[in-house]
């Protein structure tokens, strides 16, 4: 198994998965694979929240994942690959960690069982039969506002012991947790926060990275924060985050990442904002607001060209 603790840290975008007329369109996401190749970007995750996994069939993430280490081999960066998985039913997520074994990716971002609410035994279970199981390292996914379960710091400590357990996405919404848990941590466990409007603070504590929707939009600025924080100045990664924090509030009054998806479609990065049901494209005050911010930001770019 590969020793992924090291690339666990920076950018990493958890890229949408473009559709036309209900498929997976190709062209789009080949597209958007070389541009975000030539951004600050330190790995991609695929089919999670941002990439309306769950609305994918089993072909569809296959296809997904090989067109893109396709062009990530054509860029001639290397770029690591996560796919995102969820589901309640731990044998049937052994089942698809089989199916997936043997696909060009690197590791895999597994959220709580949604929806059943187990309890902290039964989440350390759950992750140490699919750690134990995975034929690659896993990060888990805490997100208890989508699960109805927030992972225990002690359950997350303990997990972190586990050689196939190598990091985690903290969307846990609770600050004194994040700190609590990047203080106590063990060496070479990463935490990588998830939460857009949160980032500037999960990096002043020390977080190890960012997994972050809004870095499809301004990549270079999101990924300037961690850079400028760890040469200690705090005033230009402060003032960059002033730049770019409304972002993270703009792509998600409605709900992600069809928002996302709009601003990709206008700026043409994608042939089309589709989205799959039960999801919807935005309204039109949205789309208005959007558009207006994509306008005011091209402007100001070439005002200082």
């Amino acid at each position: 198994m590969t020793d992924l603790s090291d690339p666990l840290q920076g950018l990493w975008l958890p890229l949408i998965t473009p559709f036309r007329d209900g498929r997976l369109d190709e062209p789009s996401l080949r597209r958007l694979v070389r541009h975000y190749a030539s951004r600050p970007v330190d790995g991609l995750i695929l089919g999670a929240t941002s990439g309306e996994g769950m609305s994918l069939e089993t072909g569809e993430l296959e296809r997904l994942v090989t067109v893109v280490r396709a062009e990530i081999n054509d860029s001639r960066r290397y770029l690591p690959i996560c796919l995102g998985l969820s589901g309640s039913s731990t044998a049937r997520m052994k089942d698809v960690l089989d199916e997936t074994a043997a696909w060009p990716i690197d590791f895999y971002l597994i959220a709580s069982p949604y929806y059943v609410r187990p309890s902290q035994r039964g989440l350390l279970q759950h992750f140490t039969a699919l750690a134990d199981h995975a034929s690659w390292p896993l990060l888990i996914y805490n997100i208890p506002y989508r699960t109805a379960v927030n992972i225990s710091n002690e359950t997350l400590l303990e997990l972190a012991g586990h050689p196939n357990i190598v990091g985690m996405k903290d969307c846990c919404a609770n600050r004194a947790q994040s700190i609590d848990l990047l203080k106590r941590r063990p060496a070479g466990f990463r935490v990588l926060t998830g939460e857009d409007a949160q980032t500037f603070d999960a990096l002043s504590d020390g977080a190890d990275g960012a997994i972050l929707l809004s870095a499809h939009v301004e990549t270079e600025a999101f990924a300037s924060l961690r850079s400028l924080l760890m040469q200690g100045k705090r005033d230009a990664a402060a003032a960059a985050w002033q730049s770019i924090c409304e972002l993270t509030r703009l792509l998600f009054i409605e709900p992600s990442p069809a928002p996302a998806k709009h601003w990709l479609w206008r700026t043409g990065l994608i042939d089309s904002a589709e989205v799959r049901l039960p999801m919807l494209e935005v309204g039109a005050e949205l789309a208005a607001r959007l558009d207006a911010e994509i306008e005011r930001r091209a402007s100001t770019l070439l005002a200082t060209v």
